[in-house]
């Protein structure tokens, strides 16, 4: 057997990849994305595959746009705008008997836009990341091996003494200054079709791409000087996921129609690479000088997902939807890399399979720190006349963090034994809270020629902690006690997108 490092992935890096934006064609997200009912739209290919089974004839689409962060502080670094596309994809219809259609289709779309600067500041008032690694070493936190002890706490540990007491060096002050960029492409392919004009079915098999990058600094100002963290980190790698779908028209005489769809968890296999240091301008360690890039492959599954949608149409200039999903983000689980086995298979050949297992802690961790999510979708389309459209949307995503989610500790203070924090390479984390999104759309027909153009701007609002509080299990406050005050962060951002279409 050949051993590889053993390794999972900590809960507030995966929760980046488990949600999803709003996104894909420029009527889509103009409507808000609530046309999980109303179907007709390659983006639906991703939600309820049922709704490219409302195709009649085949068609082509691609978008793209821009996406402009607003409330960036001043002290940090990056592009606030990024360039990006974001749809391209394709139907093919073909007419049965019966009024009946079975149609194939392909949709690339960006399902995460990573794009974002992070920028926050306070006072720490004698709290320190340094102070929070020596009292996890002096209360036997890393007795019992690595599990607790992470990339933050080996920089601290090589730079400061946490043999003495006076390596307890209190900070006045911190700022963090971080820029992520990349995304998670998506690449479904769906058979779908209608019978009879009232009930549509759709399977889409998924295929997802990430590539997600951030480069960041952060800085305690102690008592006499500066002291500087620095931290790449890169994530790549594949994941896969299945979703069906139904949309049924009930009533044969009216348009009304209502959606059910379930998405599998996304099974992803990743690799992170990452290159972090701590300084003070003269002075630079790295987490491992010989070998600065850490590197490891594990796995996360995300939750199941369900939906159910509602669409109504009035003549050819009203069209209305209304979209409800659900997904429990606490049960999403990570795994640990046992390594490879390799052995002499019966035919002669040297063969190897990779095994691992459970994160059992954690699992437990994020169960306690992630919690369910409901989004709600709303939408509508006006046509005043016969080739132009006006839409509106409004989304509400309620929180995925629980408010007293914690980075690296469980509910009741004890730390997180898991590689996934030894590979943990910055100490701060964020508690995001709901997400609202208002969009606007216009859309032109021109004989086979559809082009649509929609606005949207999101916005959220998060705590932002630098680091853990560690609190002595005293009756009173306690010296001893590190606590870092929070800030208020902010994810708001402009979106433009622009769809050429044709049908053929």
């Amino acid at each position: 057997m050949v051993a590889l490092p053993a390794a999972a992935q900590e809960t507030y890096e995966n929760a980046k990849l488990a949600g999803t934006d709003l996104n894909g064609t420029a009527r889509y997200v103009g409507m808000g994305g609530a046309m999980e009912a109303l179907g007709a739209d390659l983006s639906t290919i991703s939600t309820n595959p049922a709704g490219i089974g409302l195709y009649r004839h085949s068609a082509a689409a691609v978008s793209g746009g821009l996406v402009t962060q607003g409330s960036v502080p001043g002290y940090t670094n990056g592009d606030k705008t990024h360039a990006s596309f974001d749809q391209g994809g394709f139907v093919y219809s073909m007419r049965g008997r019966n009024n009946s259609f079975l149609n194939l289709a392909f949709n690339y779309s960006k399902s995460r836009n990573f794009d974002f600067i992070l920028g926050a500041a306070g006072r720490l008032n004698n709290a320190s990341s340094n102070k929070l690694t020596y009292q996890k070493w002096r209360n036997g936190a890393f007795d019992n091996g690595d599990g607790a002890y992470s990339q933050v706490d080996h920089l601290n540990a090589n730079y400061f003494n946490m043999k003495k007491d006076s390596a307890n060096y209190p900070a006045t002050d911190y700022m963090l200054s971080r820029e992520h960029t990349g995304y998670i492409g998506n690449y479904d392919f769906n058979i779908s079709g209608n019978i009879q004009d009232r009930v549509y079915l759709g399977v889409t098999f998924g295929i997802k791409d990430v590539h997600y990058t951030h480069d960041g600094w952060y800085n305690e100002t102690l008592n006499t000087y500066p002291i500087y963290y620095t931290d790449h980190r890169h994530i790549y790698g594949t994941g896969f996921d299945v979703t069906a779908g139904v949309i049924v028209r009930p009533i044969e005489t009216s348009p009304f129609r209502f959606g059910i769809y379930v998405k599998t968890p996304t099974w992803y296999d990743l690799t992170t690479e990452n290159y972090s240091t701590i300084g003070d301008g003269k002075n630079q360690y790295a987490v491992n000088d010989n070998d600065p890039n850490e590197s490891y492959d594990y796995k996360i599954t995300t939750p199941w997902k369900f939906g159910f949608s509602l669409g109504h149409t009035v003549g050819n200039y009203l069209a209305l939807g209304a979209t409800y999903e659900y997904a429990d983000y606490s049960s999403m689980k990570t795994r640990i890399n046992d390594g490879v086995d390799y052995y002499w298979d019966e035919w002669g050949y040297y063969d190897g399979v990779e095994t691992s297992h459970k994160d059992a802690e954690m699992n437990r961790h994020t169960s306690q720190t992630l919690k369910g999510v409901s989004t709600l979708k709303l939408g509508a389309e006006v046509k005043p006349v016969k080739d132009f459209a006006i839409r509106f949307g409004y989304n509400y995503v309620s929180p995925m963090y629980e408010k007293s989610g914690v980075k690296g500790f469980l509910q009741n203070g004890n730390p997180v034994y898991s590689n996934g924090i030894y590979y943990s390479s910055t100490a701060d984390y964020t508690n995001w809270k709901a997400t609202n999104r208002f969009t606007f759309g216009l859309g032109y027909n021109v004989q086979k020629w559809n082009f649509d153009l929609a606005y949207q701007y999101s916005c959220q609002k998060g705590d932002f902690y630098p680091f853990a509080s560690y609190i002595e299990n005293t009756a009173t406050a306690s010296p001893e006690d590190n606590i870092p005050t929070s800030c208020e962060v902010k994810n708001n951002r402009s979106q433009l997108l622009l769809t050429i279409g044709y049908n053929f």
